[in-house]
């Protein structure tokens, strides 16, 4: 048999494979009504577990775990009093519509049209996927904005270029959530955030530990080629071949297409471009110029080493979506005036209205997802499975190399049951944190492995927040698209981000190559 008989043939398996994985979850009911009927499975789970003894201890109150039952009249009545701020304060709901304020009026005044159309002309077709997935990664800068800004537009710039949109979603996504623990030269918000629940952690044992924010730092960010390499293979070899024969029906009359720019047009978009500059000048002279700048947080706020205007308590990273609203609409107003496609301000809140009326079915999935995650999380259910899932490996007494493997597959597994990075970590980084330090695994090691594992993991899970929205983008192109298509899609980014990046973790400490600022690999009492 030659080789290209076998790679078709193998090529024609996963196929296979990946199309009845497809089709099997877009048999499931809407995402609306799935997540409505898993709260009510939670619930019922709730009162079968709620008299149950369980010997593990929760690390928040150092309290033996307890479901709780969300039947009983106390629960229920607490549930039905928090819908409606339940709803409201669910946090991807806020961020999609303010950013697609700024995003809907730059799109119908034909700014991003525009935009896209002049980028493409200059950027070479074969590298369009690794700069989409390196966007992607960069945008963690900007905390979750990469949901709502990177994941659209990749669509819209595959298939500007001629390309599938949905693989320019599998692509983006890629990078901005399966790429979350990699950092493209910059630090996130995240590095600060960990860091300081590994510390926490690591007191439990030896109250002297300090744990650097940027602990992680240099092998986060050599991660980022790993992950660029990993996405753009997938994307060109596996991903895109495979959407062949999946008909792009959507409403392509709004789409980018590859028309060479009109006269006005062009003066539209040098007239935004200079809004755009213009306005980062004064966000940048309002950073630099003031001795104390008030984009920075308060001293007070500030770990040790960290850059007062990238932690999460500063007002600039609590700005991000705002910034993005305005970064869009400034330029998509002037764009519109000056290319004629705006009459009045009529037009720019009709602009609006129009980004708004596409957000219907994204809004009532967020309704029901929100109420999902709210009783899963005080049900207690997802910390009794991670606490169960760290003792379980504790008990297996590994050697250190597949204990490491160990926290990467079971923070994986983890990451489908428990959304947030920060509550995973603060409740399996309790024990494996202390525990590896008994064996003389370094917190910074540790720390490194959980976020190889929840990385991988992000882009197939429902349970991620962000998740109803990219399968609303995904319907925008291909009609009948669910949860079955989007987790066809990014289940083999999954896999093998999980396997090489995990061997890449164990090839950094086999080589001794330090993991970031002020890390080590091993732990003695005398560190």
């Amino acid at each position: 048999m030659s080789e290209q008989t076998a790679a078709a043939e193998k090529s024609s398996w996963l196929n296979r494979a990946l199309n009845a994985i497809e089709v099997v979850g877009n048999k499931l009911p809407d995402p609306a009504v799935l997540f409505a009927l898993l709260m009510v499975i939670v619930w019922g789970i709730s009162w079968l577990l709620s008299g149950v003894t369980f010997t593990e201890l929760d690390p928040r109150s150092g309290q033996q775990i307890q479901i709780i039952n969300l039947l009983s009249g106390e629960a229920l009545t607490n549930f039905t009093s928090n819908i409606v701020n339940t709803f409201v304060t669910f946090p991807p709901l806020g961020v999609v519509l303010v950013a697609m304020l700024g995003l809907g009026v730059a799109e119908y005044t034909g700014f991003i049209n525009a935009g896209l159309r002049s980028i493409l002309t200059v950027t070479p077709k074969m590298l369009l996927t690794p700069v989409l997935i390196a966007v992607g990664v960069l945008s963690h800068v900007a905390v979750d904005a990469g949901y709502v800004l990177v994941v659209p537009l990749g669509a819209v710039i595959f298939y500007a270029a001629g390309r599938h949109p949905l693989a320019g979603i599998a692509a983006a996504f890629a990078g901005v959530s399966g790429g979350f623990s990699a950092t493209f030269f910059l630090p996130s918000s995240l590095d600060p955030l960990l860091a300081g629940l590994t510390q926490t952690s690591a007191q439990i044992l030896d109250p002297t530990v300090m744990v650097n924010p940027l602990n992680n730092y240099i092998f986060t960010t050599a991660s980022t080629f790993l992950i660029i390499a990993i996405g753009w293979v997938l994307t060109d070899k596996v991903i895109e071949p495979r959407l062949k024969a999946t008909k792009v029906d959507g409403d392509t009359s709004q789409m980018v297409t590859m028309d060479a720019l009109k006269p006005n047009e062009l003066r539209g978009l040098k007239a935004a471009a200079f809004s755009m500059l213009a306005v980062m000048a004064l966000l940048v002279l309002t950073i630099v110029l003031p001795e104390t700048t008030p984009w920075a947080a308060k001293p007070e706020q500030v770990l040790p080493g960290v850059n007062p205007l990238l932690t999460a308590a500063a007002p600039l990273m609590k700005s991000i979506v705002s910034i993005i609203f305005i970064f869009f609409l400034v330029p998509g107003i002037v764009y519109g005036y000056v290319s004629g496609s705006v009459k009045n301000h009529r037009d720019v809140v009709a602009g609006m209205s129009h980004a708004m009326s596409g957000m219907g079915y994204y809004i009532v999935m967020a309704f029901f997802c929100a109420l999902f995650l709210y009783a899963f999380s005080q049900s207690n259910l997802g910390v009794l499975l991670a606490l169960k899932g760290a003792n379980a490996l504790k008990a297996m007494g590994l050697p250190l190399g597949m204990t490491l493997v160990g926290i990467v597959f079971l923070s994986g597994f983890v990451n489908l049951v428990v959304g947030s990075a920060s509550a995973k970590w603060a409740l399996i980084g309790a024990i494996m944190v202390p525990m590896l330090m008994e064996l003389g695994i370094s917190p910074d090691l540790t720390q490194a492995a959980y976020r190889v594992g929840d990385s991988s993991t992000n882009i197939i899970t429902p349970l991620l927040p962000y998740f109803p929205l990219i399968v609303v983008f995904c319907q925008k192109y291909v009609k009948n698209s669910g949860i079955g298509t989007l987790v066809a899609l990014m289940l083999p980014y999954s896999v093998v981000m999980l396997v090489l990046w995990t061997a890449f973790l164990l090839g950094f400490w086999a080589l001794d190559i330090p993991l970031g600022l002020g890390s080590s690999y091993t732990y003695s009492a005398t560190n």
